[in-house]
């Protein structure tokens, strides 16, 4: 409506002008069809653009400030009604809030408002090398939703989707450097999908390679530097955060993640949980907890269960006595069913290590009827909680191995005598344990004599042990460049069936012989 009243009153002072000179009728009618044509045309055609206030509306959505973002794109809506960006930077809201809440009610309504975008930027400049790469980016990002919410069939298609819109649009647009960095996340999603699905994935035409993509999403980080892209440098760390601690799970993850961190702006909430969650899933739960503590905070910031989550297992990993609390907290609070089971668990084991039994069974019980099991984490919860109590001197150890306190974890194991353990499970998890201990403190000799025993203890057994014993020493074999024992040890994991976890270890060990066949 606005455009077409533009359109009218600029016709009204053009005819004014042609009225006081001497125009022929054939200049009028030959002079209005140009002016006519060039209106609608920007009209309809007007463009994607990643302006100042775009910008800050994006960079507020990175650091949780869902408020201020929507206020920028408000603003944006009012002073460019014509710009396809905001559309994008809604999704981009939808896609954080969603991966940080976890809320069910929102994501049935996430679900429902993507055909309504992915049609506005169809009505927009098919020439701008945006047209395309939105739309590639709404469907990725639902992709990556639905994956967490475990709509696996049609993440699948979404993914897919996203692939071959960004495919297109980097044959148009070469130079057009964001495409770099969707298709280097789409490589290493595809290149980890489980075994369970690969079925789907070869029907589709779907492969990855986790490796390669990792190098892409690096390179664009490297080539944003200083450009007019820059403003992406803080969803990039995050994708590499992503993709090094939780899909490649390297030795150096920590090193490498931490100073790309420190590159976010400091002002950011999700730079804060970033920080905490890589120091907390790499065995620094002291620094996880400082990064936790300074965390910004306020009412410009979006709510972040999380948070507590992270806190409350990071400080049970150092036996704190607030554990509960914060444990407790997330229990209450979160909007997810996710993690609530493994929620639980924890709090039954803060019980079980102050010997109070009673509180113990009680949260066995929630761990047994309450939240979902989407997650491994969540499946693993169930399992153990339906299993033989664990020795507490074994869960111990377990716990200050998580929080990176190896010589404690050390301590705790060489106070137990093998034969003394009553249970096939308590003496597997003894030999896995003191292996991953010595791993992390670059022992490899001792590590690699423990995972061995692990595998032969527990080579026909269902808990993950031999399997992930056999994958991490895999792990060391490539790592100290003996690639022929490495192959072997991947090839064995691959080899043992039935048990926890099977997909992801399947997922590394098949990535480990396509490293080492590169």
């Amino acid at each position: 409506m606005q455009g077409h009243q533009r359109l009218i009153a600029t016709s009204r002072l053009i005819n004014t002008h042609i009225l006081k000179s001497n125009y022929s009728g054939m200049q009028y009618k030959y002079f209005i069809t140009l002016l006519l044509f060039f209106g609608i045309h920007q009209s309809v055609n007007a463009g994607f653009v990643f302006n100042p206030n775009s910008i800050a509306a994006y960079q507020a959505i990175f650091d949780l400030r869902f408020n201020d973002a929507r206020k920028y794109i408000r603003d944006e809506k009012i002073n460019n009604p014509q710009n396809g960006i905001p559309v994008l930077l809604e999704s981009y809201i939808d896609y954080l809030f969603l991966l940080t809440s976890e809320n069910k009610i929102e994501f049935e309504k996430f679900k429902n408002r993507k055909s309504g975008r992915i049609d506005v930027i169809k009505k927009n400049d098919k020439n701008s090398p945006y047209y395309l790469f939105a739309q590639a980016e709404i469907y990725l990002q639902s992709a990556m939703i639905k994956a967490k919410f475990g709509e696996y069939m049609s993440s699948t298609y979404d993914f897919k989707k996203a692939k071959d819109l960004l495919k297109e649009n980097n044959e148009k647009y070469k130079d057009f450097l964001p495409n770099q960095k969707s298709l280097g996340l789409i490589e290493v999603i595809f290149g980890a999908i489980p075994t369970n699905m690969k079925g789907i994935a070869s029907v589709l035409g779907i492969e990855g390679n986790i490796t390669k993509g990792n190098r892409q999403l690096e390179r664009f980080r490297l080539q944003i530097a200083n450009s007019k892209f820059s403003y992406y440098n803080d969803e990039i760390v995050f994708l590499l955060c992503f993709t090094n601690v939780d899909v490649i799970q390297g030795r150096n993850s920590y090193s490498y993640v931490t100073p790309l961190l420190n590159s976010m702006n400091d002002k950011s909430l999700l730079k804060a949980y970033l920080q905490g969650y890589t120091a907390f899933r790499t065995g620094h739960a002291d620094a996880a907890i400082k990064f936790i503590e300074a965390a910004p905070k306020g009412s410009q910031y979006a709510d972040l269960p999380l948070m507590n989550y992270l806190m409350g297992n990071a400080k049970l990993c150092r036996m704190d006595s607030d554990a509960n609390f914060y444990l407790s907290k997330f229990a209450n609070e979160t909007l997810s069913t996710n993690y609530i089971k493994d929620t639980y668990l924890r709090l039954a084991f803060y019980y079980l290590i102050r010997n109070n039994i009673s509180q113990y069974n009680y949260y066995l019980t929630l761990v047994r009827t309450k939240g979902s099991v989407i997650n491994e984490k969540d499946k693993q919860a169930l399992k153990e909680a339906n299993d033989v109590k664990p020795n507490l001197t074994l869960l111990k150890a377990r716990l200050y191995f998580d929080g990176g306190s190896y010589n404690n974890a050390l301590a705790q194991l060489k106070s137990i005598q093998v034969n003394d353990l009553k249970s096939q499970r308590d003496k597997l998890e003894f030999y896995y344990r003191f292996a991953r201990t010595y791993d992390m403190m670059n022992d490899f000799d001792d590590a690699l004599l423990y995972y061995q025993r692990t595998i032969n203890l527990g080579k026909n057994q269902s808990y993950y042990f031999a399997a992930y014993s056999a994958l991490k020493s895999g792990n060391i074999y490539e790592y100290i460049k003996n690639d022929k024992k490495a192959a072997e040890y991947y090839n064995m994991a691959l080899g043992m069936k039935n048990h926890e976890y099977q997909i992801g270890i399947d997922t590394h060990a098949k990535e480990g012989l396509r490293r080492l066949s590169e």
